[in-house]
């Protein structure tokens, strides 16, 4: 689209008006946006106000849509359309999420399941009732490609010394109900301190079945080297990683031990109760570790005697991170790590509330995980600290058995 007089006076003045910094930014931004008017009027048949025989649909105004750069944060504008859909192939990259959102929303739309904040949402995306299913689709066929691939992925190119286990539940449609859907994601930490995610299945619950086939798959994919797996008690998962994860050790969560703890204690002992169970979690060595669960349950025991049953009972599974080096002990203690990524994946996926399928719920999920991926991998920063993961893989003599939970070690 040419600028008009007006335009380019208003750029030049901004252009004088403005540091190198700057000047690199608005030039930046203007090319992008005209690049994006031109992708739209070439996607619609004509230019604005231009009527020709090739013109698909119209002009419905703007949203607005910022772009992170290196120049700065671009204020940009995409073009909506009066039926169907338009989104500039300068962006689809960046925004796998929301066009994951979008074919979502679609396919809800399309299959008769919206509401008015669906159909808000709709119009707000550039849409309308206009959209086909073919269109819909296309956009979920374009989608699904990479999506799959990023989830079935080969995970053999390095070990995970420590893997994150744990469920988040959304609602899906299924058989004509609205029902709930577990998600369960799995993310490790690699051998050199790097993060990554491994995994995600939706299904109807944490069964034991659900976590040992989820397991099943990460390792057919080749996951490999595993000596700490760190989840909360569900008793299915439990059993499926001392089933599936051979030769791992498994840390039970202390943040969900402390949540079962608060179940049984009055609310105005609370606070005490947690703050004397934390102190096991700060002792400098294995033997002090184990040692302290012993004296706070002692403590506990006269005004808490359930208390005390537990932090015995549990004992092995809260202090399983103690045997691995000291420098892991605050990130390998608990699942927080993927408690934040749940809180993601909740608030991506509150805006449908509930999906038209599993599949399109599989669908927008995939494609958040995807996305947190690129950016660990993209920008990567250590998760635990330089030197300190030598320990975990000491030298074996060539008669030494396979490391636990490679490919030629017997699984049940």
């Amino acid at each position: 689209m040419a600028l008009s007089q007006s335009d380019l006076l208003r750029l030049l003045e901004s252009l004088r008006s403005t540091d190198g910094i700057e000047l690199v930014r608005v030039i930046a931004e203007r090319m992008v946006q005209e690049l994006i008017e031109a992708e739209a009027s070439a996607h619609i048949g004509a230019e604005w106000n231009e009527h020709t025989p090739s013109r698909t649909t119209v002009r419905n105004g703007h949203r607005d849509r910022v772009l992170t750069t290196l120049a700065g944060d671009l204020d940009l504008e995409i073009p909506k359309v009066r039926t169907g859909s338009f989104f500039p192939s300068l962006l689809e990259h960046r925004r796998r999420i929301d066009q994951a959102l979008y074919a979502v929303i679609m396919e809800a739309y399309v299959h008769g399941v919206s509401t008015r904040s669906v159909d808000d949402l709709v119009k707000a995306l550039g849409g309308d009732s206009g959209i086909s299913k073919s269109e819909v689709s296309r956009i979920c066929e374009a989608l699904d490609e990479p999506l799959t691939a990023f989830r079935t992925r080969p995970l053999d190119h390095v070990r995970f010394p420590y893997v994150y286990l744990d469920a988040t539940y959304c609602k899906a449609r299924v058989n004509h109900q609205i029902v709930s859907q577990a998600v369960v994601v799995a993310t490790g930490i690699t051998e050199d301190g790097g993060r990554e995610v491994l995994g995600l299945m939706v299904g109807d619950s944490e069964s034991e079945a659900f976590w040992k086939d989820f397991l099943r798959s990460l390792r057919e994919r080749g996951l490999s080297g595993v000596r700490l797996v760190i989840t909360d008690q569900h008793l299915g998962l439990v059993v499926a990683v001392r089933k599936v994860m051979f030769g791992a050790a498994w840390q039970r969560c202390r943040v969900h031990f402390l949540r079962n703890v608060f179940n049984v204690i009055d609310r105005d002992s609370g606070e005490m109760v947690a703050a004397t169970i934390r102190t096991i979690f700060t002792q400098p060595t294995a033997d002090l570790v184990r040692a302290q669960l012993d004296t706070v349950a002692d403590m506990l025991g006269t005004q808490f005697p359930k208390v005390k049953a537990m932090l015995l009972e549990a004992k092995e599974d809260l202090t399983a991170f103690a045997d691995f080096p000291p420098r892991h002990w605050k990130k390998i203690q608990s699942t927080n790590p993927l408690e934040r990524i749940n809180r993601e994946i909740k608030r991506r996926t509150d805006v449908v509330q509930v999906f038209p399928n599993p599949p399109a719920l599989e669908r927008l999920v995939t494609a958040v995980l995807f996305e947190m991926h690129d950016e660990w991998i993209a920008f990567p920063r250590r998760y635990l600290p330089e030197g300190s993961m030598e320990e975990l893989y000491a030298e074996l003599p060539e008669s030494a058995p396979a490391l636990p939970n490679t490919p030629n070690t017997t699984t049940s």
